[in-house]
């Protein structure tokens, strides 16, 4: 047997394994990355204590490089979410946005509000306001809701410090300010699909809760936009300031913006020096972790804020783990020589490179159903691969691993039974109507957006 057939033959015995570990057995993700992260180079020819070494060297600079970040991110969303900041977002954003308007300015809050918070919570956060709206306007909440949580999915997938795309950033090696940037420009064309959807579908499932927000009647009945806005004046007199409830969101992403911007066009010296530093990633979260403690928290004693902060370190554990298993699993294959064999082998196919990310995260995510695990077992199994391949966007291709993690969001994902139970669905083929279906097209738009940019640039 050849050198090269042992390497691919590890790679392949080590995906299947995965798969199976994930989906057939009481294993955890992150043992099973490292199990198959081992197997795959065992058996691709390295030696065991290479091996070993691999794995260390590739989970220790994985989370070197995003492990703060997504510590500091969750433990900011945490004080966003028990604040009230991101409701206040929402009822402002749909009073700007105005009459007849209210799921573009929900596509919107979803859009922002999951910048910093887990995408289930941002929902579960804003689905009072979604049957609120839709008993004040006589929208179906089908319509008010599918916007909100494609939106919120949206910059889920594609803008740090969410998690996933920052542990995806981390094990392509890509600059976090760059991510954020194409992040947000690809998610508002998911954003999109999701206004439109929810309003054709909210034609054919009109429905609504009634006054005490327990039951669900389907009707076409009218009511005044005016009772909204003084439901939003008496709910404000609650929540913080739009300023303070915004600006620990902006902070982080203006100073990462900054340092992106001067590094690219190397702009140093004196007070721009200063300003890099400032949009680090880990100095700029950190500063907006402080920033929400002081604008948001001011009122809470100390005992209740450092427990809240807990709370969101508690949630990072797991997500801190999963991502650096997958950085130990890239690394092997790197290691192994997996990388640069498939790499040769691809780089000869009429077919973009970008797509080998993305490909990777829509299979995984339909055999096992979690997002986030999909795009980081995509990032670790195809940015050894296309390390080997000249002049590919490496920022794109993390891209790709995110937004193929979208596709056809079913029932062993949670976000699935999150929104359709809290829009009162029930029935199966209108749950999959619900979420399913707009999932895979943003998934088709993704894929579209992926292509050009990547034929532009």
């Amino acid at each position: 047997m050849t050198t090269e057939t042992t390497i691919l033959l590890g790679l392949i015995i080590g995906v299947i394994l995965l798969v199976f570990l994930v989906v057939k057995t009481k294993i955890h993700v992150f043992l099973a990355l490292i199990i198959s992260a081992a197997t795959t180079g065992i058996i691709g020819g390295m030696a065991p204590k290479a091996v070993s070494d691999a794995i260390v060297s590739g989970f220790g600079s994985t989370l070197g490089s995003i492990g703060i970040v997504i510590g500091f991110g969750v433990m900011m969303g945490r004080i966003l979410e028990v604040s009230g900041a991101a409701e206040r977002l929402a009822y402002e954003l749909i009073r700007f946005v105005g009459r007849k308007k209210e799921e573009w300015a929900m596509a919107l809050a979803g859009y922002i509000v999951a910048i910093p918070i887990f995408v289930d919570s941002t929902f579960i956060i804003l689905t009072p306001l979604i049957k609120s709206v839709a008993r004040n306007t006589g929208k179906s909440v089908v319509a008010i809701g599918i916007p909100l949580a494609i939106g919120a999915a949206a910059t889920h997938h594609a803008v740090p410090p969410t998690p996933g795309p920052l542990g995806v950033a981390g094990i392509f090696n890509v600059d976090v300010g760059q991510m954020i940037i194409y992040g947000l420009i690809f998610a508002v064309p998911i954003m999109l699909v999701g206004i439109f959807y929810g309003k054709w579908l909210g034609k054919r499932i009109n429905q609504i809760p009634n006054e005490d927000g327990t039951d669900w009647i389907r009707q076409d009945e009218e009511y005044t936009y005016q009772d909204f806005v003084k439901l939003s004046d008496e709910r404000n007199k609650e929540l913080p300031s739009l300023f303070r409830s915004i600006f620990p969101i902006l902070l982080p992403i203006v100073l990462i913006f900054l340092n992106t911007t001067l590094s690219a066009f190397k702009i140093t010296g004196g007070i721009f020096d200063y300003l890099i530093f400032l949009g680090q990633p880990i100095i700029a979260v950190g500063l907006a972790v402080i920033a929400s403690i002081y604008t948001l928290a001011s009122q809470w004693d100390r005992k209740e804020v450092l427990g809240r902060l807990e709370e969101g370190m508690n949630s990072a554990g797991v997500i801190l783990l999963i991502t650096g298993a997958g950085g130990a699993f890239g690394f092997v294959l790197r290691e192994s020589g997996a990388g640069d064999y498939i790499g040769n082998s691809v780089a000869s196919l009429p077919l973009p490179a970008v797509l080998i990310p993305f490909i990777i995260a829509s299979l995984v995510r339909l055999i096992q159903g979690s997002g986030t695990v999909a795009m980081i077992t995509a990032a670790s199994i195809s940015a050894p691969i296309l390390m080997a391949i000249p002049d590919v966007n490496m920022v794109l291709a993390a891209q790709a691993a995110a937004l193929g993690a979208m596709v056809f969001s079913y029932f062993s994902d949670t976000l699935f039974w999150v929104v359709n139970r809290s829009l009162g669905i029930t029935d199966t083929k209108e749950q999959i109507m619900v979420w399913s279906v707009p999932t895979t097209l943003a998934w088709l738009v993704s894929l579209i957006m992926i292509l050009v940019t990547d034929f532009i640039i």
